[in-house]
């Protein structure tokens, strides 16, 4: 069934869910290419209801590796459980069809070992071997696989063919392992390769009645974890599942950031207004978006960089955006950053002219998650307070992340 777009009142509480794919579709991407172009205009999306709530996500870009007869497996950590499961494989930046096999879920052990008695085949359309377009996905079937919360999934296929360049998440600061040959259901994968990349696989998705849905958290190096350990699953929107979890709810947290991402331009990955419709409003079982970290690259990487009133109109068309879609809309703040290599005053003029926009009563947030207050040396306000600094200047180390993750008002998901 789905929503129809309504007004939004700050505060108010909405069910918006999840795309509908059935029990296995393909999901046509007319916005996608081969490279991470803008896409032609487009009605505005509607996010839509089927019982799927998301767990984990990442969101795809352009320009991975190649694969040719070898086996993937990807380590995924959740956030909340379910009763069943379905994972979603994207060729959206694929130029070519791309033939997927012997796809299983299990719960991971340790490295690329899985607990064998866990292990289970997944299909698509009731078959073991799936052909996808290029610029589509696909959805599998439900698989009864019971998922834990904050727990370790392994994701294992088979690529038969040559993929060509590799729809993939540059930044997954997660070890995943690739083996040759077809040996997607072995318990450990033998002298295999690792990366710290995710290829083809964006979304597991869970069936779990008590969820109240899934918040999306859109943004760039901040939100991906850049400065958090490799396999500590300590990005802040992590830190921010396991809150959710410890306060007794079930919402599922969507990491939909990608390092370097923009708001209004593209370059590293598509940017925000560009990716909201399939990044966003795609997920299963939104209700909720944060917008964090984009415009502090606008005004660092982009020449000349864009003003205030640039970054504040294309923060309120993501707003409209989000209300046609039935979801609440959180603004973040924008961190400090001076001392980062690409610091300038008329950007710290531009970021202080943001905030006060997000902060004032005529923005349109649904809510306001203050990362700059979290974060900011009240000594020195354009700088971190040093014990959140990475040392860049520009990334929060695990201490800041978590300092972010704190400034989530969990109320706003009641």
């Amino acid at each position: 069934m789905r929503r129809h777009a309504r007004s939004i009142k700050r505060g108010a509480v909405l069910t918006a869910a999840a795309l509908a794919f059935g029990m296995f579709a393909f999901m046509p991407m007319p916005w996608a290419s081969a490279a991470d172009t803008a896409p032609t205009a487009a009605p505005a999306a509607t996010a839509v209801i089927d019982g799927w709530k998301g767990s984990w996500s990442v969101s795809p870009q352009s320009g991975g590796p190649s694969y040719a007869n070898q086996t993937l497996r990807q380590i995924v950590h959740t956030s909340i459980g379910g009763t069943s499961a379905r994972v979603r494989i994207s060729n959206v930046f694929g130029t070519a069809p791309l033939t997927v096999q012997n796809v299983h879920v299990a719960q991971r052990s340790s490295g690329s070992s899985v607990n064998t008695g866990t292990d289970k085949a997944v299909t698509f359309g009731g078959q073991t071997s799936v052909t996808i377009a290029a610029g589509q996905s696909a959805v599998s079937d439900s698989t009864a696989f019971t998922v834990a919360a904050l727990a370790d999934v392994a994701v294992s296929f088979y690529l038969p063919n040559s993929t060509g360049s590799a729809t993939y998440h540059q930044q997954g600061n997660q070890t995943n392992y690739v083996a040759a040959g077809n040996v997607s259901g072995n318990g450990t994968l033998s002298g295999a390769a690792t990366n710290g990349t995710y290829s083809f696989l964006t979304n597991l998705d869970v069936q779990n009645s008590a969820a109240k849905g899934s918040v999306v958290t859109l943004g760039a190096s901040l939100t991906d974890g850049v400065a958090s350990a490799s396999n500590s699953n300590r990005r802040w929107p992590n830190d921010l599942a396991v809150r959710l979890q410890n306060s007794g709810r079930t919402v599922g947290v969507l990491n939909q950031g990608i390092s370097g991402n923009r708001l209004l331009v593209d370059g590293a990955g598509q940017s925000a207004l560009n990716r909201f419709d399939r990044d966003v409003v795609g997920q299963s079982g939104v209700r909720w978006v944060i917008f964090s970290d984009d415009p502090i690259n606008d005004l660092g990487s982009t020449k000349p960089p864009p003003t205030s009133a640039q970054l504040i109109t294309g923060l309120k068309q993501l707003i409209s955006k989000a209300h046609s879609a039935g979801l609440l809309f959180l603004c973040s703040t924008l961190t400090p950053y001076q001392g980062a290599s690409y610091w300038t005053q008329t950007g710290e003029t531009a970021r202080e002219a943001v905030n006060a926009f997000i902060r004032g009563s005529g923005s349109g947030c649904d809510g306001v998650v203050d990362q700059d207050a979290a974060t900011h040396d009240p000594a020195n306000p354009t700088y971190y307070l040093p014990a959140y600094d990475s040392g860049d200047h520009l990334h929060p180390n695990e201490a800041g992340l978590q300092a972010i993750a704190n400034a989530v008002n969990l109320s706003l998901f009641d």
